[in-house]
């Protein structure tokens, strides 16, 4: 990373003159009253989402007149390189909203504080393990996961109806081969019963097997990571190989499409199934066409009814650099109560990781799909790339073109 050299030449430099830019933020975010004052940067982009996140840190000042939270627009299309640039700068915000799989580098850089003994036990209890793993990095916790999106499949209801389907639940879920099976039925009179839009495919195929007993990444003992492409890596890709090449069950059109793209042939009868992020359900409640009837099934299970899958849960970090990190974990602490959680989730369409969040009656509705997505949130794991340094150029340069 660029930020190792920024450091040595701090490091190089006389101890009075590295540490006045500390100082001299200090003494910005704190007035003469003692009022602090804290910088969160957020990615929220919905309408919903934003209105939720500036709704909460608005509730947070006024009862903490103290603490002062300053709201900051952020977006997840450049967050890595504007914070790689502001924490090379010195003036990274002090609360940081990400997502795991971009914290590595920041993580074992230095740039984030380690939360292991800034967030309160409440917090920690109410975040399942598995979670927490998501945002670990060495010996350290350098994020809370707060929102996870397991990747569903979002079927049209009328076509399902006619190919006489069996609609799987997530307690009976499909299994892999029940899903070609199901797509074979379904495709007919120019529907496809399958698009998957593979714009990512890497990220799309390295989760979803997990079900099948996949890694990929396996790490020695001396921390190193070693590639490995055994049979239970294969399954999934094989499914979509066959799906695309010999049963021609699925579009190919769709291959370097974004979910968004899949959508008008959904819509429109074209493709009778499309796994998709489970954000992707606001998308279709607000562009559907009147009358359109769909469904939310969870995806397909491995062998033993295996339903696990890789998230990159989206987290709040606290910069190394916040003179300030007990308010802000303080903050953090308040932003994701459970009721908070709910409001979150609700206005991202994804699923707390908190398990009282995730027990609240308006993330159990059937409606679009809710229950079925939070039923599977005990299978959701960490993504298995997402501690791996140097996953991105792999991803691009290797991975995608073998798949």
């Amino acid at each position: 990373m660029r930020r190792r050299h920024f450091l040595a030449g701090a490091l190089a430099a006389p101890a009075g003159a590295a540490l006045l830019p500390a100082c001299a933020a200090d003494r910005r975010r704190r007035s003469a009253d003692g009022t602090v004052t804290l910088r969160f940067q957020s990615l929220a982009w919905q309408q919903e989402s934003v209105a939720a996140n500036k709704q909460l840190v608005a509730e947070w000042n006024a009862a903490h007149p103290k603490i002062r939270v300053e709201y900051v627009q952020g977006s997840w299309t450049s967050v890595h390189d504007q914070l790689l640039t502001a924490f090379e700068g010195g003036e990274p915000p002090d609360i940081i909203h990400d997502a795991t799989d971009d914290l590595a580098d920041f993580a074992y850089g230095g740039s984030l504080a380690d939360l292991t003994d800034l967030l309160p036990r409440r917090l920690k209890e109410d975040i399942p393990a598995e979670s927490w793993r998501t945002a670990t990095f060495g010996a350290g916790i350098y994020g809370v996961p707060f929102l996870q999106e397991p990747r569903m499949i979002m079927a049209n209801s009328a076509l399902l109806a006619a190919a006489k389907v069996r609609i799987p639940t997530a307690r009976d879920p499909w299994s892999w081969e029940d899903f070609e099976e199901a797509a074979k039925r379904l495709t007919r009179d120019g529907t496809y019963g399958v698009a998957w839009p593979l714009k990512e495919p890497v990220s799309a195929t390295l989760n979803l097997s997990l079900s099948t007993g996949g890694r990929i990444f396996h790490r020695r003992p001396d921390g190193k990571v070693t590639i490995r492409f055994d049979a239970a890596d294969q399954a999934v890709p094989a499914v979509i190989h066959r799906q695309l090449g010999t049963d021609r069950t699925g579009s190919r059109a769709t291959l370097g499409m974004g979910g968004s793209d899949t959508l008008p042939g959904f819509f429109g009868g074209k493709y009778a199934m499309v796994p998709l992020g489970f954000s992707y359900r606001q998308q279709i409640v607000q562009q559907a066409p009147k009358g359109f009837r769909w469904t939310v099934l969870p995806a397909p299970a491995g062998p033993g009814g295996d339903q696990r899958q890789g998230v990159s849960p989206q987290t709040l970090s606290i910069a190394e650099d916040c003179p300030y990190k007990e308010e802000a974990a303080r903050f953090i602490d308040f932003f994701l109560r459970p009721r908070n959680m709910v409001r979150l989730a609700r206005g991202d369409w994804l699923l707390p990781t908190g398990t009282r969040a995730l027990a609240d009656p308006a993330l159990r509705t059937r409606e679009y799909g809710w229950a079925t997505g939070a039923a599977l949130a005990p299978a959701l794991r960490p993504a298995p790339a997402q501690t791996v340094r140097g996953y991105p150029e792999w991803k691009d340069k290797i991975a995608t073109p073998g798949l």
